[in-house]
């Protein structure tokens, strides 16, 4: 039993430095590692650990598997909270750039035959308005040539739009127009009176949408909206994102 802390004792000395031990201790060492036939402490010892002076022993190798797997998956972790780190930088850089402000095309009226004003409408059918020109378009999002906003992010989005027509004396000043989210009304203005000639009204909303949802402004049928169509406008610009929403 005194083989075995010997062969420590020896090998250590030995690991320490190359020159410090007999030739007749090193055929010593090497004779009781081959004779020993007990339970070794190390599962994996290797006989070459120690007599051909490697350093990284093999009973080492169990802990440094389990190191560079650690530290693999480690990394791996690391990247994937990186790659999501990314993801929400461009997020919140990409939203915050997502906003426009359209008013109505003059060019886009004609002439209404009972008052000889240009006029947008009225149509027999829900006509969406077309807000031609833009002075802000940040993200693209709004498409000027149909009149519709399509939202490139989940989230929380601020909408208003201005409605305004001048019609002719004893015309009743007769308009509907309304806001649409997907076809369907989120909220509308309206005035159909001869007690003034020109008027103008407001609204703003607060929607939740989901990406490829579309907003637009209509005009009823059967109603109008006349002269200096400059002024009526439709602006949106997103509040907040949704933070489920991971499409790009």
């Amino acid at each position: 039993m005194v083989v075995l802390p010997l062969l420590f004792l020896l090998g250590s000395q030995f690991l320490r430095s190359r020159g410090e031990l007999h030739s007749s201790a090193i055929a010593m060492l090497t004779q009781a590692a081959l004779e020993w036939t007990g339970p070794l402490p190390c599962d994996q010892w290797d006989c070459d650990c120690a007599f051909q002076q490697q350093r990284g022993c093999c009973c080492a190798a169990d802990h440094m598997f389990k190191l560079e797997t650690d530290s693999f998956g480690r990394v791996f972790h690391l990247w994937h909270d990186v790659m999501t780190l990314k993801y929400k930088v461009k997020k919140l850089t990409d939203y915050n750039q997502i906003a426009f402000k359209a008013t109505m095309d003059p060019s886009n009226s004609k002439i209404n035959s009972r008052s000889s004003l240009l006029c947008f409408g009225p149509f027999v059918a829900d006509v969406p308005i077309p807000y031609a020109i833009t002075s802000l378009n940040d993200g693209n999002a709004y498409n000027p040539s149909l009149g519709v906003f399509a939202a490139p992010w989940a989230g929380v989005y601020v909408f208003s739009y201005t409605v305004y027509s001048h019609v002719g004396e004893g015309e009743s000043l007769y308009y509907n127009v309304q806001l649409m989210k997907n076809g369907k009304v989120a909220v509308s203005v309206w005035e159909n009176n001869r007690e003034d000639y020109e008027d103008n009204s407001n609204q703003v909303v607060v929607l939740e949408l989901v990406r490829g949802d579309l907003v637009y402004v209509q005009l009823v049928a059967g109603r109008k909206l006349c002269k200096d169509l400059q002024f009526n406008i439709f602006t949106g610009y997103i509040l907040y994102p949704n933070a489920g929403d991971h499409g790009y």
